[in-house]
């Protein structure tokens, strides 16, 4: 398969369908054409089950701010995070609630949808979860720092011919976690992420590599190139590197079939 967009500079003229199978056909021919493997149908089922997830975690998402803007117009303002929305849903079921009647009445329909999507992402992440722990090739993945069960398990389906990119670089640029490249005259500029391929799972590395750099500045870290990019670039600068640097080791080992191993510590 080739993408679409790749073969519509060979159309010439008015679009017809012989001039579509003429573009196909030149394009087809072209040394330099990308070309999509067709995945199986195990690998479009679990990515089903990804996009619903992502789905509904988006509308869970709006409800909550939803909820937070309204309880905000009546000066009352919760902490960030899974545990704010949760104070916010306890006052609302409260019987001594600070909201007026009416304002009570239309949240708890808010409240009510929010507990119900949030009870079907969690019966989501179960399915994936065991989906990804029966999977040796997920399993493979877990061992990286910052790829969890649901990292895993959307690489896998998203990535059922690691083969198709020649470098791990490709790989990351597939992901869109590359600088986007621009030259002229001689002169090659380096800009912002090129943001291109899965989007989905771009987010999802990106969020895993958030998590680990939380624990970093926690704990600390014993590897000297997280240490030295965290003292000199922004935090959103470093997690997006360490997602790039993520997806360039789940390439190597879904490449070569092989186990994590974890880099030496560095001499003190």
């Amino acid at each position: 398969m080739m993408p679409a967009r790749y073969v519509k500079p060979y159309v010439k003229r008015n679009k017809t369908d012989g001039r579509d199978a003429e573009a196909v056909w030149e394009a087809m021919q072209r040394p330099t054409m990308r070309f999509v493997p067709i995945k199986s149908e195990e690998s479009q089922a679990v990515l089903a089950l990804h996009r619903t997830r992502a789905l509904l975690v988006r509308q869970r998402t709006m409800t909550a701010n939803a909820v937070r803007a309204a309880f905000a117009e009546f000066g009352i303002v919760a902490a960030q995070g899974y545990k704010g929305v949760r104070s916010l849903m306890a006052q609302l079921a409260a019987a001594d609630c600070p909201l007026p009647a009416m304002a009570q009445g239309a949240l708890l329909v808010l409240a009510r949808q929010w507990e119900a999507l949030d009870s079907d992402i969690r019966t989501l992440d179960r399915q994936i979860i065991q989906a990804a722990r029966a999977d040796a090739t997920a399993c493979r993945l877990m061992e990286v720092p910052g790829i969890g069960p649901i990292i895993a398990s959307a690489m896998v389906a998203a990535v059922p011919h690691p083969g198709a990119f020649r470098t791990a670089r490709g790989f990351a640029a597939w992901l869109g976690l590359t600088p986007r490249q621009r030259g002229s005259g001689g002169k090659q500029r380096s800009g912002g992420i090129s943001k291109q391929g899965d989007r989905h799972l771009r987010s999802l590395l990106i969020t895993g590599a958030s998590a680990q750099l939380r624990s970093v500045r926690a704990r600390g870290s014993k590897n000297p190139w997280l240490a030295e990019l965290l003292a000199r670039r922004p935090y959103k600068v470093v997690a997006v590197a360490v997602a790039a640097k993520t997806a360039r080791i789940a390439w190597a080992l879904l490449a070569k079939g092989e186990h994590y191993r974890a880099p030496a510590p560095a001499a003190a």
